[in-house]
This record gives C-alpha cells, structure tokens and sequence, in this order.
C-alpha cells in the first residue's frame, strides 16, 4: 500500500467520484482533472487537505497542486480509482468538452494567429517605416518626402516592400500552414493551398475593385466559368479552405488502403480543397469577412464612433482576461484587407499603455516598497512593450483599483482615438512602440491619445490609490527594515524567506546554496507562472539561464525524477530541506525532446554535480521560457532562510541563498 492512498482515496472523493473524471494526468507538481461536471468538486475540501497546497482551473482542465511527490501521488491515485491515467496532451484534448463552442472557437483562433503574430508585427513596422520615408513631407517648404529627395532612401523603401508583400499579401499561406499544424495533417499541403490562393496567375485581390467585370480573367469549363481572383491579405477564406484540406485529408486516411495512400490521400485532398476554395469557400469567406469588417468600420467611423470607442476602450483589458482579445487580431487583418488600414488596433494599443500607466501609478504609490517595486517596474516596462500579462495578473487585479483606473484611461483615450479618425497601417507592438505603425497622417493624432492613456490612469491610480495603500505601505516598510536587520518576528517564530539586499543583512550562516546555472538570478514573482509565481509550492528564486547544465546547488539526495519529460528533478539536503529545480516553464510538454538526465533517483550528490542537460534552442523552438526556478518545497530544520537576487550568478560558484540549520 503506499504512502498517499488514503489522501488519494480522499481526494477522489472530493473531486466528485471515478465517474465525475473524464480524463487525468500530471506534470512535475500538479494532478490535472478533466471533470464531466466542475462543479462538483469540492474545492474548499480539496484546499483543506494536508497534501494539497492549492487548486485552480484553466484551459478546462481542474489542476490539484502536490508538489514534487505528485508522481507517487499519482500512482496511488490510479490505483484506487481504477481510472486509467493518459498523456497530458490527452487532457487537454478531453478538457475542451468543459468549452462552449465560443471558447473552442476563440481557443483555435488563438492558436492559429500565434505563430504567425511575430511576422505580422515585423510587417507593421516595416510599413510604418516606409510611411515615414515615403508619405511624409517634410522638405522643400512641405513638397517632398524623403524618398523623392534621395535614391538611396528611394531604394531602401521599394526593397523593403519585398517584406511587406510577403506578410501581407501572402497571409493566406501562412494561415493554411498553421491550420494544417495545429490540426496534426500535413503542413506542405497547407502551404501549397495557401500558395493557390495568391498565385500570379489570379487577378489580385487588390484589383478587383478597379476592374470592369467583363475584363477579370476566369477559368471557362464549358458548361461555367469561374473568376480567376486571388485572396491576397484574406484572412476568412484562408481559414475556411485550410479547414477543408484538413477534415478532407482525415476522411480520405480513412478509407484509404495503406498501400496506396502516399499517392491518394494528398492528391484527393488537395485538388479538392483547392476547388471548394475557389469555387465555393473563397467567395463566401469573402462576403463574410467583408460583412464583419463592414460592421466595425460603421462602428468606429458611424455617428455613434464615440460610444464604440468607449465602449470597446473600456472592455478590451477584461477581454485580455478571458481571451476575447484573440479575435481581435482577424478583424485587424480583414479591415487592413478591405480598408487599405485598421482604427481597431490603435484602440488595442492604448489599452495597454492605459494598464501599464496604471501601473505607473502604482509606482509612484509604492515607490518606498523595494520589494513591491521589483514587480512593478518590470511590469510596467513590459506592459509599455506590449506584454500586458505581467501588468493585468501581477500588479493591477491584484489591488483591482489600478486595473479600473486602466480600463477608465483606455476609454477616454479611445474616444479621442475614434474621434480623430486614427489609422495604423497594420497590426504593430501593442504598446509604445506602435506609434511605427500608425499611418502619418494620424502620428501626431495617435500621440496626443497616448498622453491621455498614460495620464488618466496614473493620475486616477495615484488619486485613489493613497488613501488605500497608505496603511498597508507602512506596515510593509516597517517590516522589511526588520527584516533586513535580522529581527523580524517571523525570523523568531521559524522560518523567514527574504531577499538580501546588502551585505549588511548577512548574517552568519551554517548552509548555502550556490548558483545551479550561470545567468541572472531574478526572484520569483517575476518568473510569470501562476503556480510558482505566487509562491504555492514554497519560497524560492529564478534563474535565466546562459548555460545548458544544470547543477547541484548543496550537497544532497536526487529524491524525485521525471522520467518521461526529464525536465525537473527533486534534492533533499542532509538538514531535511527538500529543493525542486524545474527547468523551464510548461516544458513539461516536451515530453522530454531536449533533456537528458544525468544522475539516477537515489544518487548522492555534492556542490556543482551536473543534474541535467538541456538544449536551449529547442525550448525556445516550442515557445517556451528556459527560466529555470529553485523552489524550497520543505525547509526541514533550516530557519532564516535568505535569497540573493538581482544579480548575476555564475553556476557552482556564486552563492544565490543561506540559511540556519
């Protein structure tokens, strides 16, 4: 019988039953649910155990966090429920029966544009670039562009249209590619459909309005003719052609004999695709899209823009919480297809600014918090960027008041937006910076609504703010000169993690970690995980790793080992400490393609033992950050516990914490 059977039983009580689970699984900390019915759950019950350490729901899946036995865990679990366990991918497959349709739609629209959002975004700047250099006119008393003045700008900007094209005309390929490989069918066929859609054979897209009917080419069958026309920057008939390649290349894998499938199942699916394209979905998607771009277009340029803009400058920080926000970026594109430019984006962008002006506010409130401030100031840069995440979760939900303050500043902001008629080119970065994208003509426009994103919120935060903050700041500095004199009453009671900020605060110790990786050395709210984030499995920092080996930070026990994804690994020093080292974030999806493990569950190791090796560039490649945490799962007997952050450590050398035993 082992050590977690009774809780297992426990827990599979309070999560509803063997028959409430559809599904469930685990990664290096978490149990991951997938409930027939959520709500019956019993989360206050579940929390209340002594094993669990916290519960949340995302994506559909309900995850339980253990800790770094939740392998043990697991396997007691399988054992008295009777269930079956399955691959994480599994789960997020059968989570998506805990989705409405509108939330499968919004989820699968997201993650079609994801890859495709970095050329999009390098498109919008280069557009904006040529903007400048060909549509401003500057010299000779107002009468010439830059480009007419010099040939070498001349040159620079008919070279750069090449990129432009590229990302936009040929959207549609791009599309078709990333339908095919979220769908799991085959991505050369996808590219190859896309490339049908904007081939120079076709009358382009952009020609079509200026071309008399009798004069656009078409494809005569005899018995019909239909319009050779291309989809150049369409982003409907693109998506609703790849999704016909694919469910066509499913059905004729069925049917098809093994033997002969290499020759019928890409024929058959793509010229048939290719067909429903042109003859069917191509012009539906058209007129469809065209209709949505219609209707937005109405709204911000109508008699009633002020109220959309509102309205929508308002909403759209909530819609970033639910993940709304992801239809945005079609919209954009159709708008930029049938208009030549998009009044959406701009909007987009000053709510970021407005959310990260809030958190402006925040450090202007808190600027005497050192510990406060390590979150705020990264956030707010980042938020400036165009990364609101690090803003909306880490700083402005927290206090809320901050994240109303930005909602209100993105409103006004974006009644100013509407009212002067602010166009970008394309979609660009969502923050500062996406004054690149915006058209010429709208810059000095666009520039006065960031002013009133960046002050309505800062100012409304400071306001409001005050009186809220005030009591709380003071405790929080109180404590932390306590803390860093060594006489801090959770230091007297046990267990005290801080951060040391001068050599000052050391006192003497009797352990020491030392730097696992060589790289900056950040503390842990700023790592971006829920989990690990907010410090649910225990204290502990961060390292962006330069390095690709990762080593013993203390002399120690290897206690706990993923075998299948090989990205983490648990140590227990002699004093009782126990340490999960987790390399990456989510990485666990790698299902171990770039690790390697390098020591054996029960080995001892000493300072600096290579732990594991892993390959930077591949997780990158799947999308996700190499930060690497150290989390103290356990203290044991250790008290005083102490981080050293901001800085930049170098592996097996520099010390990154101390404590007492």
């Amino acid at each position: 019988m082992g050590k977690y059977v009774e809780d297992a039983k426990e827990l599979l009580r309070y999560v509803g039953g063997k028959e409430n689970i559809a599904a469930v699984s685990h990664c290096m900390t978490r149990m991951r649910f997938v409930l027939n019915d959520p709500k019956k759950a019993d989360i206050a019950k579940i929390e209340a155990m002594k094993v669990v350490k916290g519960s949340f729901t995302q994506t559909g899946q309900f995850q339980v966090i253990i800790g770094n036995t939740v392998a043990d865990f697991y396997n007691d679990f399988i054992a008295v429920s009777g269930i079956e366990g399955v691959s994480k991918d599994a789960v997020k497959s059968a989570a998506k029966q805990n989705q409405n349709v509108l939330q499968r739609m919004i989820t699968a629209l997201a993650e079609i544009f994801a890859p495709l959002i970095p050329a999009i975004i390098t498109g919008g700047l280069i557009l904006g670039f040529r903007n400048c250099i060909d549509s401003m006119y500057l010299f000779e008393n107002g009468t010439k562009t830059l480009c007419d003045i010099s040939q070498f700008w001349a040159g620079i900007d008919s070279f750069l249209w090449l990129i432009g094209e590229a990302v936009f005309h040929m959207l549609p390929v791009g599309i078709c590619w990333s339908v095919t490989k979220k769908m799991g069918t085959t991505q050369m066929l996808g590219i190859v459909l896309g490339l049908t859609l904007v081939s120079g054979q076709l009358l382009n897209a952009y020609a079509v309005a200026g071309t008399a009917a009798a004069d656009i080419p078409a494809w005569n069958f005899g018995y019909f003719q239909v319009n050779m026309i291309g989809y150049q920057a369409q982003v409907l008939p693109a998506i609703l052609a790849a999704f016909t390649l694919v469910y066509l290349e499913r059905f004729f894998r069925k049917i098809t004999p093994q033997v002969v499938s290499m020759i019928v199942v890409p024929f058959c699916s793509l010229v048939l695709a290719v067909i429903a394209a042109h003859f069917v979905l191509g012009p539906i998607g058209w007129k469809i899209g065209s209709a949505i771009s219609s209707v937005v277009y109405a709204g911000i340029t109508g008699p009633f823009k002020v109220l959309f803009g509102a309205v929508f400058g308002f909403v759209y920080a909530p819609l970033v919480i639910t993940g709304l926000h992801h239809m945005s970026n079609a919209i954009d594109l159709q708008l930029i297809a049938d208009y030549g430019g998009t009044m959406l984006w701009p909007m987009i962008a000053l709510s970021n600014i407005a959310q990260g002006s809030a958190v402006l506010g925040m450090i202007a409130l808190q600027r005497k918090n050192a510990e406060a401030q390590e979150v705020n100031v990264p956030a707010c840069v980042s938020c400036y960027l165009g990364v609101t995440e690090p803003a909306i979760f880490g700083v402005n939900l927290k206090h809320v008041f901050p994240f109303v303050c930005g909602m209100i500043g993105s409103a006004c902001a974006a009644v100013v937006c509407v009212a002067m008629g602010t166009t970008a080119n394309a979609i660009g970065v969502g923050g500062l910076p996406g004054i690149l994208s915006i058209r010429p003509a709208s810059m000095i426009g666009f520039a006065l609504c960031m002013a009133v994103a960046i002050a309505v919120p800062f100012v409304l935060t400071v306001i409001s703010g005050r009186k809220r903050l005030q009591a709380d700041q003071t405790h929080e500095t109180a404590d932390l000169t306590e803390i860093a004199a060594g006489a801090g009453a959770s230091a007297a009671a046990g267990v005290t993690a801080t951060v040391m900020r001068n050599k000052e605060a050391q006192k003497a110790v009797s352990g020491t970690l030392t730097a696992y990786l060589s790289g900056k050395v950040i503390p842990l709210k700023e790592v971006g995980d829920g989990v690990f984030s907010e410090g649910i499995m225990g204290d502990g920092l961060a390292i962006i790793p330069e390095n690709e080996t990762l080593y013993a930070p203390a002399d120690a026990e290897v206690t706990v080992m993923m075998p299948d994804s090989r990205h983490a690994c648990g140590l227990k020093l002699n004093n009782g400490m126990e340490i999960l080292l987790h390399i990456g974030i989510d990485t666990v999806d790698m299902k171990g393609d770039g690790f390697e493990y390098l020591i054996s569950e029960g080995q001892k190791v000493s300072v600096g033992t290579p732990l594991i090796r892993f390959d930077r560039a591949k997780i990158k490649a799947a999308g996700h950050p190499d930060t690497t945490v150290c989390i103290i799962t356990e203290p044991g007997v250790a008290g005083n516990i102490r981080f050293v952050t901001d800085i930049k450590g170098e592996a097996k050398k520099t010390v990154i914490a101390t404590f007492e035993s």
